[in-house]
């Protein structure tokens, strides 16, 4: 069959049940039942006939949609944030790993930019990381301590200071999404090249295992959750330029919302983040497998919730169909 055939089909049905789930219909419980039942199978024959499509990401999000409301459990009700974290947003957020991979992707490769240019132009390090920040490291590297920047601040103050302007960063890239997505690009692009230029200056001074080893501690969390702030951006503009069966304003709306619980989500690594950049980092003394564990433990903790997780979440709703 046709998906613009199996669209006309089966429409109507779909209808109703976005109105039962947005509170506009109301239904007995087995009618709804059914109605879930077959939305699943629609999901199962638009993944095998017409995968990757438009079709297939609206059924997707209708039964998952539809999975949450039906299987809440009172108590799921009263613990409105623990259904947020442990279920209502993994299970959104699986329907955006498509954005998350385009704001890896661009990320990653300005990152390289960053590195190649550094590399290449003599003065593109300074003109990125600024020469004052430039002179202060070179001073540090001579006095034996280049990671010294991250012990001149009071513990606290350090800490508040980096969330607050990471969370500044994030908000940027994500309401930056209002421009098609350009302005979000832009910012990844931003942030791409001077951690790449940052990185390469370290290499050049013979110290890429030192930075690494310590600038990563907090880098994990931070570079990563900056990244899925630009997946929320990429979401919203997802929802201007490709409506799908909505209106153009009611994907708007849409759009806006799912980007605004990714970024929610972020707000508690952000604060982790400036937790071990304050508290943590600064300990340039601390054995080198102590530092690794941090670094790769906080890149399974963002794995895991954000795409490991996620999946399974989806996996599980459609095989419960």
């Amino acid at each position: 069959m046709r998906e613009a055939a199996f669209i006309k089909q089966n429409k109507d049905k779909w209808s109703v049940f976005e109105n039962v789930l947005s509170k506009k219909t109301e239904i007995a419980p087995d009618v709804l039942s059914d109605l879930y039942i077959e939305i699943t199978d629609h999901l199962s024959y638009a993944k095998t006939f017409y995968g990757g499509s438009n079709t297939e990401i609206y059924l997707n999000s209708l039964a998952s949609q539809a999975h949450q409301q039906i299987y809440k459990t009172k108590r799921e009700s009263k613990n409105r944030i623990i259904g947020f974290w442990k279920t209502e947003f993994p299970t959104m957020f699986y329907n955006h790993h498509r954005e998350l991979l385009i704001s890896f992707l661009v990320f990653t490769f300005f990152t390289a930019v960053g590195a190649f240019s550094a590399a290449s132009e003599g003065d593109f390090v300074r003109s990125i990381l600024s020469d004052g920040y430039v002179n202060m490291t070179l001073e540090n590297i001579e006095k034996g301590d280049p990671m010294a920047v991250y012990k001149q601040q009071g513990e606290f103050n350090m800490f508040l200071g980096i969330t607050i302007n990471n969370i500044k960063v994030a908000l940027m890239a994500f309401v930056y999404g209002i421009l098609l997505g350009v302005g979000t690009l832009y910012i990844m692009l931003q942030n791409g090249i001077m951690l790449g230029s940052f990185q390469y200056f370290f290499y050049e001074e013979g110290l890429l295992w030192e930075s690494v080893r310590t600038i990563w501690i907090h880098g994990a969390i931070e570079i990563s959750v900056i990244i899925i702030a630009g997946c929320a951006g990429l979401a919203l503009a997802n929802g201007l330029l490709y409506p799908g069966t909505y209106t153009r304003l009611e994907s708007f709306k849409r759009g806006m919302v799912n980007g605004l619980k990714i970024m929610l989500s972020t707000v508690p690594f952000f604060i982790i983040a400036g937790f071990l950049e304050g508290f943590v980092t600064r300990h340039t003394e601390m054995p080198d497998w102590l530092a690794i564990l941090i670094i790769l433990g906080s890149f399974a903790l963002i794995l895991f919730y954000y795409v490991i997780y996620p999946y399974h979440l989806n996996k599980k709703t459609v095989l419960s169909g």
